[in-house]
């Protein structure tokens, strides 16, 4: 189900007691939209080279990979060259969220539009990738969620991954009051104009794991950016090739305790 959930806050139509002046000159051709892919990867060894040969090199989007201190070699054997990538590194890893918080700078650093977001464990389709952008694209949403759980997604994962995974946007919508069937999903694409936000802080040191990006969720849904889902695929790689670094226990409750200390107002 996707939910049109109220404009940005703070966007104007208009000043009150005011009219408008002319003549206005003619509007110019408008700017065609800058979008980032950012692929991250950290020891993902055969995944991200899958994952890379699957990104089409005739795209509208540019394409950045993040490699996050791996140490395993993966990445020296992909042809990043022919795939037009740009690449950043972190000497030693330091987390997913302070990886893209280099990524989020970058973005906004280099005048990009539009951010979508998709991990190196060849887990999400990049044929899908549009899917995704095209409805931030139309001016008419802010925040685009990838949900396998949505009528025409898909997934294929180990028990104990389902049912962590639903259990998470169930809390999610009971803290945000709306309907949300994804909320750890790290395919996604959104606005840069949340990054602008200044009630948006993910610079703060402690959403330098597994925070960061339900942080941003929270957020895009309580501030009333407008917020879609959209039916996407999630297909868990083969046992010996690892699920997850998400680690018991710790990593559950680092992805989970953005919504806990958001919603009891003890972080801001």
């Amino acid at each position: 189900m996707n939910e049109d959930h109220g404009a940005a806050a703070g966007r104007q139509t208009g000043v009150a007691g005011t009219d408008p002046v002319g003549p206005f000159p003619e509007p110019g051709p408008r700017r065609k939209a800058r979008i980032l892919l950012a692929v991250f990867a950290y020891n993902e060894g055969s995944k991200i080279q899958q994952t890379l040969s699957r990104i089409p090199t005739e795209r509208s989007y540019d394409l950045l990979v993040f490699d996050d201190g791996s140490t395993d070699g993966s990445l020296e054997e992909v042809p990043l060259w022919d795939l037009h990538a740009a690449v950043l590194r972190n000497s030693v890893n330091a987390g997913v969220g302070a990886s893209m918080k280099h990524v989020f700078e970058y973005a906004l650093t280099e005048d990009y539009d539009i951010l979508a977001i998709m991990a190196g464990n060849n887990k999400d389709d990049p044929r899908e990738i549009p899917k995704l952008l095209e409805p931030v694209l139309s001016g008419e949403w802010d925040f685009v969620q990838g949900s396998r759980f949505l009528r025409g997604g898909g997934y294929s994962m180990p028990f104990y991954r389902k049912l962590a995974t639903q259990l998470h946007p169930l809390l999610c919508s009971l803290l945000v009051r709306r309907r949300v069937t994804e909320s750890t999903n790290g395919f996604r694409a959104f606005s840069i104009a949340l990054l602008r936000d200044p009630r948006i802080d993910w610079r703060q040191n402690w959403l330098d794991r597994y925070e960061l990006e339900p942080y941003l969720l929270y957020k895009a849904y309580t501030l009333g950016y407008r917020v879609k889902e959209v039916p996407v695929t999630k297909v868990y790689p083969p046992k010996h090739l690892g699920y997850t670094k998400m680690k018991p226990i710790t990593g559950w409750w680092s992805i989970l305790r953005p919504l806990v200390l958001l919603g009891l107002g003890l972080k801001k």
